[in-house]
């Protein structure tokens, strides 16, 4: 008998993941993909990838989320498109019930999201400077001939780990070069390194902020032992990273949509998967109906536009 479940799909900058779920919650597949700038052509392939477990499942609805959430939400037919914030936040509470404090760290940025009672009161973003995000501590690793995989591992081997300015990724890299010719052991730069990217973290995303535990840390870099170890010195509690926190976006939008199926009790919209075999193409026009001079976004399926956005009027939206 064929199986039902719900897709959900997070776009980001530097990856794109895809999750499909039962009915009671439960993770049947995921996909995580590089989004390499092409967050049309990472849909398409994490689709591809999707297929031979979800032949037999009927997919009952569809949540996007991340920075190309309505990107693929036109794609694919979402059912509900939801910002990161949202998505984090039900994924988080989802896994560990009562969660107070988000951390969630990604490839480009990172967030925190304060929880009370399972309801988000505040949260907070830093998308200006890249220390402390996936991209940097790869760079880093890079740099230093290490595999990102034994990056956090090597800072738990610190002796005695040296401090590192982290209130900036130039900074940071200078300073972890001057330290590497002063003759410091690798280990105790990496350690000073989570701990500077922590403090960076707390100094200006969690500024003012009531950080209570449960702490769940997601996203990317909570792969990192020494990012997680770091966040537990700094913070003197237990940091949770929860299973697939590296999808964590995604399957709060599977989460959301499975709600929204349940209180609207509709027809999903989902396009299907052969929908990936179809011509998508997107284009931008300036509206000029105003001095507003709006950029309008325009998406085609065949050469046929299936949405558009962008206009601050909503003159032009359609999606």
């Amino acid at each position: 008998m064929a199986s039902s479940g719900y897709l959900g799909v997070d776009v980001g900058s530097v990856s794109t993941n895809l999750v499909l779920i039962d009915e009671a919650g439960v993770l049947k597949e995921k996909i995580y993909l590089r989004t390499q700038g092409d967050p049309i052509g990472a849909v398409k392939e994490g689709m591809r990838h999707l297929v031979p477990c979800a032949r037999d499942m009927e997919i009952l609805g569809v949540g996007t989320s991340g920075s190309g959430r309505k990107l693929a939400g036109v794609i694919l037919g979402a059912d509900c498109i939801k910002n990161e914030i949202t998505a984090h936040a039900v994924a988080a509470n989802y896994k560990v019930p009562g969660v107070q404090t988000v951390i969630e760290i990604g490839g480009q940025d990172s967030k925190i999201i304060i929880l009370r009672q399972g309801v988000v009161i505040d949260f907070a973003m830093n998308t200006v400077c890249a220390a402390g995000t996936g991209s940097f501590l790869e760079q880093q690793a890079a740099r230093l001939g290490i595999a990102i995989d034994e990056f956090g591992k090597l800072a738990l081997g610190a002796v005695a780990p040296v401090r590192i300015a982290g209130r900036c990724a130039v900074f940071a890299e200078s300073d972890m070069i001057h330290k590497q010719q002063m003759g410091h052991r690798i280990e105790d730069i990496i350690s000073g390194l989570c701990d500077a990217l922590v403090r960076n973290y707390l100094n200006n995303v969690g500024k003012g902020k009531v950080i209570k535990p449960p702490i769940v840390f997601q996203g990317g870099v909570a792969a990192n032992a020494g990012m997680k170890a770091a966040f537990e010195k700094e913070l003197g509690t237990q940091v949770v990273v929860p299973e697939h926190y590296d999808v964590m976006g995604a399957l709060g939008a599977a989460l959301v949509a499975a709600e929204e199926r349940r209180r609207k009790d509709g027809q999903s919209k989902f396009r299907g998967f052969e929908a990936v075999d179809r011509d998508y193409a997107t284009r931008t026009f300036e509206c000029k109906g105003c001095s507003n001079l709006c950029e309008i976004v325009n998406i085609t399926m065949d050469h046929e536009t299936i949405a558009r956005w962008g206009s601050r009027c909503g003159k032009w939206d359609s999606l």
